[in-house]
């Protein structure tokens, strides 16, 4: 229950990030980058009378719909609440901290610093297992009925969003969108990664038992075990690859010091791992 509950407030924090970035840097600027938030902008210049956050929510609602037409329910509950979450988050931030004008006259500095909070805040959204929705769905339309990828899909309309902005607030303005669309993408990669930053680790000791014992009942994590043999001495080895997060590969560094100084190891990042203990495959 208790992790239940610590997974709803991230995501709350998530949304709550992004609505920031919306509101604060993103609106006074007219930088549209991508989105249901970006769409709103532009369309907000065209209907001024309706707030940025009520037009999210008719285009989240619009967007559903047509998901379920074209897709079936196949949303999560998380996802379906983190895209209202965030409509109405806007909404509100819109009726108690007004923006006159811009934070300040650097459009870049601004999209900058707004796209690291929003995208930090959408890498801990999907974290939890949801989305903002948005363009995932018109991505999960374009994947299903003409096998675009889902990512290149999302892409793709996030782009498209930016290019239709040049023609409401002009080039230059267009051109600061089609940035922040690529930043947003490269600064979420990134945190993702830093939340699941796991290691493998490959090992080479001659006291390989106690390495084993140590990786199994201390750490509580799993190993293979390979049998080689050396090139030069023709010496058989026991090599031993585990998949450890940071602090679990700090502790068994420390230990590594103490019992084998003369050990090999060779640790290398990981992007994603799937299946065991892990990411699900599906």
């Amino acid at each position: 229950m208790l992790k239940k509950l610590w997974s709803f407030l991230l995501m709350n924090i998530g949304a709550l990030a992004v609505a920031v970035n919306v509101h604060f840097f993103l609106s006074p600027n007219d930088l549209a980058t991508g989105g249901v938030s970006g769409l709103s902008i532009v369309m907000n210049r065209v209907l001024p009378d309706l707030s940025l956050g009520l037009i999210m929510l008719i285009l989240n609602i619009i967007l559903f719909v047509v998901g379920i037409i074209f897709l079936g329910f196949q949303f999560g509950a998380k996802t379906i609440y983190a895209s209202f979450a965030l409509s109405f988050m806007v909404w509100g931030l819109e009726a108690y901290f007004p923006m006159q004008e811009a934070l300040s006259n650097d459009i870049l500095i601004q999209l900058i610093i707004g796209q690291i909070i929003a995208a930090s805040g959408m890498a801990i959204v999907f974290h939890q297992g949801a989305s903002t929705g948005g363009t995932d769905i018109i991505a999960m339309i374009l994947h299903k009925y003409f096998s675009v990828d889902v990512g290149k899909g999302v892409l793709f309309s996030d782009i498209a969003i930016a290019v239709s902005s040049i023609f409401i607030f002009g080039p230059a303005v267009g051109m600061y969108a089609f940035f922040g669309v690529i930043l947003n993408g490269l600064v979420i990669d990134y945190t993702l990664q830093q939340f699941d930053n796991n290691k493998e680790i490959v090992i080479i000791s001659q006291e390989s038992e106690q390495v084993r014992n140590f990786i199994v009942h201390q750490l509580g994590r799993g190993a293979t075990i390979h049998h080689a043999k050396g090139a030069f001495n023709q010496e058989d080895k026991e090599v031993i690859t585990t998949i450890l997060n940071r602090k679990d590969y700090t502790r068994l560094k420390r230990y590594m010091t103490d019992v084998d100084r003369r050990a090999f190891i060779t640790v290398h990042s990981m992007n994603e791992i799937l299946g065991q203990n892990f990411k699900r495959l599906a």
